[in-house]
């Protein structure tokens, strides 16, 4: 009993400084890991698309965990035209950053492209909430979803020939 209230500061004392430790990732890259993205993105600008995901995945493995590093990954997939794969990164930097607007936006895009306005939709409301009508993510979603889904591909395996018989 006369140990109960010295107990209790000094729980939450050591509660505070475990969540002060425990409360962000840092932002700042390692400079291997900050080169490798400088490098992917520029073979992203110059659209070699293979090379540019070399290179965040790369980085990825000098400084995992990096949510713009993730994202970078991201964009790159979603642009390669895999839009599972891309929403795949997209959920891993949201489930590291729940409010990251490039996340939500970013995955709104891949939803969009590949078919699933209605989500799209959900996650600009999102947007909506988190940063008003004019933020720079918002506008893009907006207009990925004005501009609709990516047409399908068709595939040789989806036109099967009928087979003939001729005389010859």
């Amino acid at each position: 009993m006369r140990y109960t209230p010295a107990a209790l500061a000094l729980s939450l004392a050591l509660a505070l400084t475990s969540s002060v430790l425990y409360s962000a990732a840092p932002m700042v890259l390692e400079p291997r890991a900050a080169s490798l993205q400088a490098e992917g993105k520029s073979a992203l600008a110059g659209g070699n698309i293979e090379a540019a995901i070399d290179a965040f995945e790369a980085a990825l493995t000098v400084q995992p965990g990096s949510v713009q590093l993730t994202l970078d990954l991201a964009e790159a997939t979603r642009r390669q035209g895999l839009q599972g794969k891309a929403l795949h990164y997209y959920r891993k930097a949201l489930v590291a950053d729940p409010q990251n607007l490039d996340a939500i936006a970013g995955e709104g895009t891949a939803l969009v492209e590949k078919g699933a306005v209605e989500k799209a939709r959900r996650n600009l409301t999102r947007l909506q909430g988190l940063c008003g009508k004019d933020c720079s993510q918002v506008q893009s979603l907006s207009a990925a979803i004005a501009k609709g889904p990516s047409p399908r591909v068709l595939t040789a395996e989806a036109v099967k020939p009928s087979p003939t018989v001729s005389e010859n």
